[in-house]
């Protein structure tokens, strides 16, 4: 069976050895084996398990979720409903997420459209934040 040191692992797989023993202390990677010299020694499998780590993470799946998902397909049991069923919560959660930046960008823009109709009187700290944006716009359509 042909093993690879952690710095080969590491280029085939494209993540660094730093990276590849954070995954083993986080206990998504299992532990390898060690040579006499005491180098770590993984199976050529490591790279395609590297890959999905990646993968995963890169669909927003946390380390924890990823562990989740490993340990479900070492048990021998297909792990492709629970990772569907994380997957609807993340695309739910990035609705969400972007519902909210969408208020907050458009609420930004309205507060700087009204930037010069605001006095600098009467603020604590900076008129252009403490004044509601549409109470602002309010004011500034009753002047003539």
């Amino acid at each position: 069976m042909k093993t690879l040191r952690i710095g080969e692992l590491a280029g085939q797989a494209g993540v660094s050895a730093k990276a590849i023993r954070f995954y083993e202390g986080a206990g998504v990677l299992p532990p390898p084996a060690r040579g006499a010299n005491g180098y770590r020694l993984y199976p050529a499998d490591a790279v395609e398990m590297l890959r999905f780590i990646k993968q995963a993470q890169g669909l927003g799946l946390t380390l924890a979720e990823v562990k989740e998902i490993v340990a479900i397909r070492q048990g021998g049991r297909p792990p492709c409903r629970h990772v569907y069923r994380l997957l609807q919560e993340k695309a739910g959660e990035l609705d969400r997420k972007l519902s909210d930046l969408v208020m907050l960008r458009r609420r930004i823009r309205e507060s700087l459209a009204a930037w010069g109709r605001r006095r600098a009187r009467g603020a604590a700290v900076c008129p252009h934040i403490e004044a509601p944006v549409g109470r602002s716009r309010r004011r500034a359509s009753r002047r003539p």
